[in-house]
Formats: C-alpha cells, sequence, structure tokens
C-alpha cells in the first residue's frame, strides 16, 4: 500500500490473547488506522474480547481476512507456533505484516519469512515494542552522539512472573524455549539496538519452577528454562550481562537497563524512573538528573510509524533482520548453556539466509 499520510489503513489483528490489547489501542492512538477484524481460535473468547475493544468483525480462520481485498494488513499475535505459516500467507497474499516476537520457532523459520517478504508487495516488521520507549530513544541519542564516551559494561534484567494466561507458552512444539524466547528475545534486540552486534556469549540456566499454577487455576508442568544468566562480548569491545526470569513474583516494568561508562553512569526503568543520568560532564550536575521525556500513549510512537511503512511513507526498518539476528542468539544462548563454553554468535546457522 503506497500512499500519503491521510490514507486510512485497515487492519485485521491475528490472535486475540492478551497482546492483542497493546496493538489495537497502539493503532488507535496512532491515528490513521481502523482493526476492522479480531481473529480468534475459540468464537466465543474472540468475540468476547472484539466487543470490549470495540471490533465489529470477528473470524476463526485467518485465511479470511488474507482473502479480503479491502485489508490491508495484519498484525500477527498468534502462539509462535503458527507464526511462519500465517506470515508467509499473509505476505504472499500482498498483506503487510507486523509480527509478534518471537519472529519464529528457529532461525531456519525466520529466514523462510523473509524469503517471502522479498517476494511480496506487502512489507514486513517484527514487532520490538521496547525501541519506541521515550528512554531507549533518549539513550540511543546520547550513545551515538558520544556523550557518555566508551561505554564498559552494560545490565540488562527481563524479569515477571512468568505468563499465567494460557498453557502453550510452556510446550515445547507451541514454543521453542522458555524464558529466553518469550521475555528475553526483547533485551536481546534492545542490546543490538543500542550497543551494537554480540560477537560471542556464555550462559547458564535452569529450570527453578516446574510446576506453576495458571490464572484458570490450570497446573501445567514444564521443563523449559525460567531462569537464565547471558553474559555478552558485542564486537565493539562493550561487555554486557543479561538476567532473565520468568520466576519473580514482582519482576520489574518491562527491562531494567544499567549503563557504566566513561563519562557517567545511565538508568533505564529503575527506581530512579524512567530515566535517569549521573555524568558531570554531560548534565553539570554532580548528581543524578532526570531528563524531561515526551509523555505518549502506550504503543503510539510504535504503532505510528508501522504505519507509515504500511503507507509507503516511511522506508522498511532492520527489524526483519534483527527478528532472525534475535533468535539465533538465542540458539547460541542454548548452545552455551549445554556445553558451559563461551560461543561465537554466527551469522548464519541453522539454515539462516546467507
Amino acid at each position: 500500500m503506497a500512499g500519503s499520510a491521510a490514507d486510512n489503513v485497515s487492519v485485521a489483528v491475528i490472535g486475540a490473547g492478551f497482546i492483542s490489547d497493546y496493538h489495537v489501542n497502539g493503532l488507535r492512538s496512532a491515528g490513521g488506522a481502523t482493526v476492522t477484524t479480531l481473529v480468534g481460535r475459540r468464537r466465543e473468547a474472540t468475540a468476547e474480547r472484539a466487543a470490549r475493544l470495540g471490533i465489529p468483525r470477528i473470524e476463526t480462520d485467518y485465511r479470511a481476512v488474507l482473502d479480503d481485498p479491502a485489508i490491508d494488513a495484519v498484525v500477527i499475535a498468534s502462539p509462535d507456533d503458527t507464526h511462519e505459516p500465517i506470515a508467509v500467507d499473509a505476505l504472499a497474499a500482498g498483506k503487510s505484516v507486523l509480527l509478534q516476537k518471537p519472529m519464529a520457532l528457529d532461525s531456519v523459520q525466520c529466514s523462510r519469512i523473509i524469503e517471502a517478504a522479498g517476494q511480496s508487495r506487502g512489507r514486513l516488521t517484527v514487532s520490538f515494542m521496547h525501541r519506541y520507549f521515550p528512554e531507549v530513544a533518549w539513550l540511543r541519542d546520547l550513545i551515538s552522539q558520544g556523550q557518555l564516551g566508551a561505554i564498559h559494561t552494560v545490565r540488562i534484567r527481563n524479569a515477571t512472573p512468568g505468563a499465567d494466561w494460557n498453557d502453550w507458552f510452556f510446550k515445547p512444539g507451541n514454543v521453542s524455549g522458555g524464558v529466553v524466547m518469550q521475555l528475553g528475545v526483547h533485551g536481546i534486540d534492545l542490546c543490538r539496538h543500542l550497543f551494537g552486534e554480540i560477537e560471542s556469549l556464555q550462559a547458564d540456566m535452569t529450570t527453578a519452577k516446574p510446576e506453576r499454577q495458571l490464572a484458570n487455576g490450570t497446573t501445567v508442568r514444564s521443563g523449559l528454562e525460567d531462569n537464565v544468566l547471558a553474559l555478552y562480548r558485542f564486537s565493539n569491545g562493550i561487555r554486557a550481562s543479561h538476567e532473565m526470569s520468568y520466576t519473580e513474583l514482582r519482576g520489574c516494568d518491562r527491562f531494567r537497563l544499567e549503563v557504566y561508562a566513561e563519562n557517567g553512569t545511565a538508568w533505564l526503568r529503575t527506581q530512579r524512573g524512567p530515566a535517569a543520568i549521573h555524568a558531570p560532564a554531560v548534565t553539570s550536575k554532580v548528581d543524578w538528573v532526570v531528563p524531561d521525556l515526551p509523555d505518549q500513549p502506550f504503543g503510539q510512537a510504535h504503532h505510528r510509524h508501522w504505519l507509515a511503512i504500511v503507507r509507503g511513507d516511511a522506508e522498511p526498518d532492520d527489524t526483519p533482520e534483527a527478528g532472525l539476528r534475535s533468535v539465533r542468539i538465542a540458539e547460541t544462548i542454548y548452545e552455551a548453556a549445554r556445553s558451559g563454553e563461551r560461543v561465537p554468535v554466527t551469522i548464519t546457522g541453522q539454515g539462516d539466509a546467507a
């Protein structure tokens, strides 16, 4: 779809779970789009969510929206094992796609999706929401301007109690991993987005909670990893520790990020607020300083940028390649944990596109 910012984009959301709220509300706050259809596997539950979100049409078969010429684009927010077939079919139908992370079950599937995008008039984007947080944009500007000087070490945490709204999160086959694939890929992408390429890594992981109770009272047993520590070495010399947990009662707010650099320290999403910096050479103050960040509705910037890509008002971004790389790094984390050794992150592996 090519046109101007005045063009209204007709969107179907495929997947009627928890994350659909984020995409529907983000699209509405962005403006210039109408969510016409919600697709879910269970008709009654899908109808209930659609009514709550004010979406007029529901479907239980995603092919119905792919066959509809009035729909310009789809958000794919369904379980992980459905990502590849739905994305490939949507791109073949000429729809633009916003694909929820993880991009697919493995790097082989990611590569096939990218190949399908190369043959489609539709545009492929992978949903890395954290890139669009105001504090992330602020830190990226600081780094790109060189104000922090050389970055020495980074600490990032992704931690929650774990998904309790559906059992598929804990079933091999529906997913290809636990906390690394479900939560850690966000932190992996954020690290690459801010600090560059991860060259090699070490990792240790465990399953601390093999039995858990879902919100509906169902008990689920799982051998998937729920606590992981990964140590990254970047090609530019930066070192980072990445803590991932699916068992923390409180966890952290999306993520917690600490940057320790030559000219100071910057923290994101900590007890000091969305962002804070202690860098007298930058702020001229010998104290912590909280920057004035823009206040915007959750998801607005993310979906506004995606809609600009769909319309052709913005060039496609790097997120398809980033989605592949994040899954490839996740695969390397599993490899390193099994071997107990530092493992290089290869650009191609397990069928990645060369």
